[in-house]
């Protein structure tokens, strides 16, 4: 049961635990809609997270380890209240929520479902990710792109589907080309069983093509995993260079949703040169 005093000691936990782990910048992503069966309304959830995300962020400061968290609410594309919780990050979107996506079940739940929440968002001027290209192809990214106006997506692996030989077809060329960036998870998508290896990830060969691959945990829980964890795994597994860290980094922070110049701010002042004191 989501009450409220556990909300609260979740998110402060949540940020506190990244501010061990190095991370200075993160959108964490939940679906209000499942914390429910303790009382809470959907508005309250949100307001309760972000009231523990606050918390923690406050704390992280106080020891010397500062860490931004941001806010991506979810819609569960298996049911039907996608367009409340866009409604939700409209109405948060200047108390910490920066952004919307939709998760569950890929297949069989094409993102063209819930047109209606992307159309509002897209109205009211809030960015979102969409998860395709995972548990389902080429279609799905499609459909999260040129249909719904996806400005990032959630993971993106099957991508690949659309490169033979090194050669990108018209999909794969779009998400090159306009800088789309692709949150890829290695240990998820392992167990998903979207990718074989850490060694032979597609976000290496994407990398290595010029694609705006991230690197991220997916759900840090579940699948045992931390930054640091996923970063060493490529370092051992896939041969990445610091280098190559420093690139997936700065990617993630280009394509973050929070204003340009708090990007900007975060890539010049902090990453780059702990990057560089690294090298």
């Amino acid at each position: 049961m989501q009450t409220r005093e556990g909300l609260l000691r979740t998110a402060e936990e949540y940020v506190l635990d990244l501010a061990e782990d190095g991370v200075v910048y993160a959108e964490v992503r939940y679906a209000p809609e499942l914390m429910l069966d303790g009382g809470l309304t959907l508005p309250e959830v949100v307001g309760t997270v972000q009231e523990g995300l606050a918390a923690g962020m406050a704390k992280a400061a106080a020891a010397g380890t500062p860490v931004r968290v941001g806010t991506l609410l979810c819609g569960m594309r298996m049911f039907d209240r996608t367009r409340a919780t866009a409604d939700l990050a409209v109405a948060f979107r200047d108390a910490g929520v920066v952004g919307f996506d939709i998760a569950g079940a890929e297949d069989g739940f094409p993102p063209a479902d819930h047109l209606d929440a992307f159309e509002h968002l897209r109205r009211e001027n809030v960015p979102f990710t969409i998860h395709a290209g995972e548990a389902h192809g080429l279609p799905s990214i499609h459909q999260a792109l040129q249909v719904c106006g996806a400005q990032r997506i959630g993971h993106g692996v099957r991508i690949t589907d659309d490169i033979v030989d090194g050669k990108l077809g018209r999909l794969a060329g779009w998400v090159r080309d306009r800088r789309v960036a692709l949150e890829m998870c290695p240990t998820s998508n392992l167990q998903t069983g979207a990718a074989t290896s850490i060694a032979e990830h597609p976000i290496t060969a994407l990398k290595d093509l010029g694609f705006r691959v991230t690197l991220n945990t997916d759900n840090r829980l579940v699948s045992g995993t931390t930054m640091t964890r996923e970063m060493s795994l490529l370092v051992e597994e896939a041969g990445w260079t610091v280098e190559d860290l420093r690139t997936v980094t700065v990617n993630a922070l280009k394509s973050a949703f929070i204003p340009f110049d708090e990007r900007r701010a975060l890539i010049e002042d902090v990453v780059l040169p702990a990057y560089a004191a690294a090298l």
